[in-house]
């Protein structure tokens, strides 16, 4: 844990200051569950920086934390109530004081990166941690869309399936935030690349952002599309993220020694698997989390260069929350959503 577990504000923190709103959660269950409340305001420690969050934004993990997934449960909530009460990992802010025993940063500093509890106007975060100088060049909300779903995309494409130039990658749920920093970070490994989506209009957008190709999940079958797109040969790597719907004709579709990389299953986790096409087609099938933090810095130049881009779908307050993960359940958004405290 980085810092102490946030602490409901009383009347006289109110009264004195020291108190700062967050959205926070008690129980399990659909959006209304969130609430914007007044928390304690944090105080770092000797190796933590507090940083004033003017940027975050909504995850598929913070969804699952909220609707308590039993997987998730097992590993990072409580049984019967959220341990965690405050949401959040994308961050982009300003650091307003740093413990004594801290180097990298000081007051004053922007940064963007990784932290916890991130629903809130302030977080502690300890000094070593994913976080970098944000470029003056980018804005808090494009900066709070990049590092989870770029972390996670760079280690699927990068380090994990090792995309290289002239092979074909196809990306599920294009318009996701995982899909669309995909879709950028293979096309600037020299791969082509083809975009699959349920949205015509998602597809129209991931063409914007370097896909070759697309493949409307409501018109036409991904096996035949992706045989038909490869001259029958298959894709060399699938970006699988979608789970139960997409899984078996995603494994249909790659071509002899393809990869499939998974790093999510938003329509479910227990796929079917025919063994006979993973080894008579040489496949390999590899599962994939965010990154360490000198992708980071990577994923960062890239950024400061012009080369990778923030999607960002829309900017709401904080007040606005149950909305947010209302427009993500319902895959109403292209690229992020971000909330400003």
């Amino acid at each position: 844990m980085e810092h102490d577990e946030p602490r409901f504000a009383t009347e006289s923190f109110v009264e004195e200051g020291y108190s700062v709103k967050a959205a926070v959660y008690t129980k399990y269950g659909p959006p209304e569950v969130l609430q914007v409340k007044e928390i304690e305001k944090p105080t770092p420690k000797d190796d933590q920086i507090l940083v004033r969050v003017l940027a975050t934004s909504v995850t598929s993990g913070d969804v699952r934390l909220r609707k308590a997934d039993p997987f998730i449960v097992r590993f990072f909530m409580g049984l019967f109530r959220p341990r965690k009460p405050v949401l959040g990992a994308d961050l982009a802010g300003e650091v307003e004081a740093v413990g004594k025993e801290v180097r990298r940063f000081k007051s004053g500093d922007q940064v963007f990166g990784l932290g916890v509890r991130t629903y809130a106007e302030y977080t502690c975060l300890k000094e070593d941690g994913p976080r970098v100088i944000k470029p003056l060049s980018v804005s808090f909300e494009e900066a709070a869309a990049i590092p989870l779903v770029f972390l996670t995309a760079w280690q699927m494409i990068v380090e994990n399936a090792k995309v290289r130039p002239g092979e074909t990658v196809v990306v599920l749920g294009a318009g996701s935030g995982v899909g669309t920093a995909a879709i950028q970070i293979a096309k600037l490994h020299a791969a082509r690349v083809i975009a699959v989506s349920g949205s015509a209009e998602k597809l129209s957008k991931a063409r914007d952002l370097g896909a070759e190709e697309g493949i409307d999940l409501s018109r036409s079958g991904l096996r035949e599309e992706v045989r038909r797109l490869t001259g029958r040969r298959g894709a060399d790597v699938i970006v699988e993220h979608v789970g139960l719907a997409t899984w078996e004709q995603s494994i249909l579709s790659l071509a002899r020694g393809g990869r499939l990389v998974t790093c999510g299953a938003t329509t479910g986790a227990d796929v079917p698997l025919n063994l006979r096409h993973v080894f008579f087609k040489n496949l390999s099938i590899l599962g994939s989390t965010m990154g360490p933090r000198g992708s980071l810095h990577a994923v960062f130049r890239h950024v400061a260069a012009g080369r990778l881009r923030a999607v960002v779908d829309r900017v709401l307050p904080l007040s606005r929350v149950r909305e947010a993960h209302r427009l993500l359940e319902e895959r109403g958004a292209f690229g992020k959503i971000i909330l400003t405290p």
